[in-house]
């Protein structure tokens, strides 16, 4: 093993497990010439005396047109080797690297003279001390950055609810949040339907109603983000006021009813993130890894679901909601019929064991008759409520097995009033209360839909989530993917890196070495 001084361990550490250089991998290539040897010494001074050559990532592809020129100016008589590193447009090949342990592509210092011994000295240390290599420093800025946004919570205290829901999706929308650029510990990802997932903690549809902050949501560190209740017509919902803290018990009580701007309006917006990203991909000069590709969902870098209503006042349930498939499917990673909001009249009937059948035979039938690319139809999930007796989870359960469900998201708001919200003030308000007192009861409801499903459904662990103590206990309980609200309506942007720390944590403490190996662990 390499013994280097501290201050240069970094500069190595970043590049340890990456892949050798091409051309030390393939010594009789046509790199294999004194001109190259004498290009590939000085790209190796740039790492300083102390960092070895097999520390250097893979050098792109670009390098192999870059020696193709190279050769071509020395047959004709060319400058070689200084000539091409005095071209800035050759350079630019030279000196782009592809860093395979982070899946991205870098390039560093366009136009360095790699003749200059200046260049070489400063650059070289400061990949020896760490300062172009390590992800401390860039750790420290965002850690910096995420947590200064608790600053400004006490303000959001200020304002009435709504407004201060309004003002958060504003400033999601217009970047006006900081974006986390820190990778996700490697125990946290996972694969689910086909979809890569970074990480298992999602944002649950209710915050960003009408698709208006995606891209900023994403950018927060979400593995996964879900938009609406979507509506097909435009609705205003229930009367104002609709939304009511209870911040000492990490609490809402909510009636809004599927406000949404509808169908129409939410498509029109998915339509113009979905072609800026395939925009993106396309005049890209950078080249990403095809793992990466993957992971990335249709609406930017985490995986976008969609989640579906009905009007208040529809009298066909199944319409609306193939509808809403029709128009929205193309643009989402996952669907998921919403049966379970208790502010839409009648809603929770659709829950029932013939209701639920009729209407996700429906709804599948909408959804496969459709033209689907290689990736196929986006998976179907069924969010129901918490307030359902054994009957009905078992009713639910045998559908869900029947019909193939995709997944289940477990749970929806409560219409009861556990302790210590029901000696509060507000309890007596009208609508679905979320937040830290939903945990047990929704936990209880997740847990016994895994049992009675056998674990062959993906389940989404959603209701009372503050901590990543809380999320790994979903996931012990039966869910693969777990998502928050309330708590970030609360805690705000600094709580989603700290609920993934925890949750990594929590899953090294017991031994786990991946999110898959925890989910049931509780139920076995």
């Amino acid at each position: 093993m390499d013994d280097h001084p501290p201050q240069e361990k970094r500069g190595v550490d970043r590049w340890r497990d990456a892949a050798r250089t091409h051309v030390y991998d393939n010594k009789q290539s046509q790199y294999d010439s004194p001109a190259c040897n004498k290009y590939i010494g000085e790209c190796s001074a740039l790492w300083s005396d102390g960092v070895h050559r097999a520390h250097l990532p893979k050098i792109h592809d670009d390098f192999h047109e870059a020696q193709e020129v190279k050769d071509e100016r020395q047959e004709s008589g060319g400058g070689g080797h200084e000539q091409c590193c005095q071209d800035r447009d050759l350079d630019r090949r030279i000196i782009r690297f592809y860093d395979p342990k982070n899946d991205r592509s870098i390039q560093i210092a366009p136009g360095l003279d790699f003749g200059s011994s200046t260049a070489r000295s400063n650059f070289g240390g400061a990949i020896a001390r760490g300062g172009w290599t390590s992800n401390r420093e860039e750790a420290t800025r965002f850690g910096w950055l995420f947590t200064a946004t608790k600053l400004v919570n006490p303000f959001f205290a200020l304002l009435d609810a709504e407004s201060a829901h309004r003002l958060a999706v504003l400033a999601a929308s217009q970047h006006f949040l900081p974006k986390e650029k820190r990778p996700d510990p490697d125990v946290l990802g996972l694969e689910v339907w086909g979809r890569k997932f970074r990480n298992p903690v999602g944002l649950a549809a209710g915050f960003d109603k009408n698709a208006e902050a995606v891209e900023g949501l994403l950018g927060l560190g979400f593995g996964f983000v879900e938009v609406g209740s979507v509506t097909p017509m435009p609705q205003e919902g229930n009367l104002k006021p609709r939304i009511f803290r209870l911040p000492k018990d990490g609490a809402i009580i909510n009636r809004c009813g599927f406000n949404s701007e509808g169908i129409v309006v939410v498509a029109k917006r998915l339509g113009a993130q979905h072609g800026k990203r395939k925009l993106e991909e396309t005049t890209s000069t950078l080249p990403s890894s095809i793992d990466e590709a993957k992971q990335g969902g249709k609406a930017g870098p985490g995986i976008l679901g969609v989640n579906i209503g009905k009007n208040k006042t529809s009298e066909d349930a199944a319409a609306d909601y193939v509808q809403g498939v029709h128009t929205l499917s193309q643009y989402a990673d996952y669907l998921v019929i919403n049966v379970s909001s208790p502010n839409t009249p009648g809603l929770r009937k659709l829950q029932g064991r013939k209701q639920l059948k009729d209407l996700v035979k429906r709804v599948q039938a909408a959804r496969d008759e459709m033209q689907w690319a290689e990736d196929g139809p986006p998976p179907l999930l069924v969010k129901i409520a918490p307030d359902l007796s054994k009957q009905d989870l078992e009713d639910i359960a045998a559908v869900s097995l029947n019909l193939r469900l995709d997944g289940l998201i477990i749970s929806n708001t409560t219409l009861s009033r556990p302790d210590p919200v029901s000696s509060h003030p507000l309890a007596k308000e009208d609508g679905g209360l979320s937040g830290k007192p939903l945990f047990d009861l929704s936990t209880i409801v997740l847990r016994e839909m895994y049992i009675l499903t056998r674990g062959r459904i993906p389940l989404v662990g959603c209701g009372g989530i503050s901590s990543g103590e809380d999320a790994y206990k979903k996931i012990r309980a039966g869910a693969t993917l777990v998502q928050l609200y309330t708590a970030f309506a609360y805690g705000g942007p600094a709580l989603i890196p700290q609920i993934k720390a925890e949750l990594a944590e929590c899953l090294k403490r017991d031994g786990f070495k991946s999110v898959q190996e925890a989910v049931g662990a509780d139920c076995r």
